[in-house]
């Protein structure tokens, strides 16, 4: 099947619809919105405190659910049909963000939270897909296509939303937080529009028994258990999944505390709008060039020169103290970031067996949930107690390198030609 064909388009499309929920309401809007409207009246660190335990426990929640829901998703073919159903919770949820009223912190979290979850959940069932519509040798070049669609689409409808923010009136808008309300609706209904080609396009295949849900459940539950007995004995996924877990939380990481970063050095919130919306642009294009590569360069190779850019990148921002030098930063990150993450995705698909790639897709996904956790504690602790933010931005490298050593360990995976 070329990466041409109708259903890896339509596969790579639904990147695009759901990295609005990314990009405008967790990277974006929700957490000014929060502070602002549904914690209205709190300080800002209980308005902080609350948000990160409400986060924290969204994360444990998926992290439990994602490997079991997986593994009932392939024993029962029910990929699209869960990917369908989180998807309209996820959308539907967003939507209605938008008429939450100020003060009532307690629905907000509850909100926000669950669609969190859905987003998560329906990463799992999406990139579990990926076997169905790529053969072998080109896994990589259609993974990297989602991401680079996701990436400009996101970042596309993310570009309107600070244009709603920043000029309300042009859109007919009160004020900056009727244009964030505006903002909501405008993803949830993006995410759910752009789910279409997927579900008229991608065929699943069939499970090899039909049965009643009831036995699909016992039978997930089956799978899941002697999956987790075996796992010791799949040297190779293991290894990787360790391997993605450090080096991974060093992505994370970099996205997550660039923002406080560029503030602790003085740059201006505009700034920052303007570096995360180039990320976003310029990783579109890399992205692409990234799935190219893989047909001239082993992923396991692509995955290390994204590990050694990512470490420049990091020495490089240790010393700068201007908003250009800022730019050229998030330029050079922008055009590694969908390049590492597509061809991560694509190997571990080499990795695991095509027929439970949900349940295993359950697993990566878990790993990437707690990517993410060791690093910013990390910055925040080392920054501390060298007294600079600079240092803690340094140990970043640690997960870099200890992503690379394990990395070293995992076998090559040819592409079938």
């Amino acid at each position: 099947m070329p990466p041409s064909s109708r259903s890896a388009w339509s596969w790579a499309m639904y990147d695009w619809a759901n990295s609005a929920f990314a990009t405008t309401v967790m990277a974006g809007f929700f957490p000014l919105f929060f502070r602002i409207v549904s914690s209205s009246g709190s300080s800002h660190e209980l308005s902080t405190a609350r948000l990160g335990i409400a986060s924290s426990v969204g994360t444990a929640l998926i992290v439990f659910l994602a490997p079991f829901l997986g593994a009932l998703a392939d024993a029962g073919g029910y990929k699209k049909r869960f990917l369908a159903l989180f998807t309209l919770i996820g959308s539907g949820l967003t939507i209605a963000l938008a008429f939450l009223p100020t003060g009532a912190w307690e629905i907000a979290i509850g909100v926000y939270v669950t669609a969190a979850v859905a987003f998560a959940a329906c990463l799992c069932f999406y990139d579990s897909l990926l076997p169905s519509v790529a053969t072998r040798a080109q896994v990589e070049r259609v993974s990297a296509r989602g991401f680079a669609l996701g990436y400009f689409g996101g970042g596309l409808l993310f570009l309107i939303n600070v244009w709603m923010f920043q000029s309300p009136q042009t859109f007919g808008l009160q004020g900056p937080v009727e244009a964030v309300r505006a903002s909501f609706v405008s993803v949830g209904i993006w995410w759910a529009l752009f789910s279409i080609p997927l579900w008229l396009g991608v065929s699943e295949p069939a499970p090899p028994t039909r049965l009643a849900f009831s036995q699909h459940v016992r039978q997930a539950w089956t799978s899941l258990s002697q999956t987790l007995r075996h796992l010791r004995q799949m040297k190779t996924v293991v290894l990787f999944l360790i391997a993605f877990y450090f080096y991974n939380d060093g992505v994370g990481t970099v996205m997550k505390m660039s923002t406080v970063y560029g503030l602790s050095i003085g740059l201006k919130a505009k700034d920052l709008i303007m570096a995360l919306l180039l990320v976003q642009f310029v990783a579109f294009p890399a992205t692409l060039l990234a799935g190219k590569l893989a047909e001239f360069i082993r992923p396991k190779t692509l995955i290390f020169i994204g590990i050694g850019l990512y470490m420049v990148a990091v020495v490089a921002a240790i010393g700068m103290t201007t908003p250009r030098e800022f730019y050229g930063l998030a330029i050079g990150i922008g055009c590694i970031q969908g390049g590492i993450q597509a061809i991560s995705r694509a190997f571990y698909a080499r990795l695991i067996p095509a027929n439970r790639s949900a349940e295993f897709f359950g697993f990566y996904n878990l790993m990437g949930k707690f990517s993410g956790l060791l690093g910013p504690a990390m910055v925040g602790m080392v920054g501390y107690a060298l007294g600079s933010t600079r240092w803690g931005i340094a140990s970043i490298l640690l997960l870099f390198i200890a992503g690379a050593i394990v990395l070293i360990r995992v076998p090559h995976q040819e592409a079938v030609q």
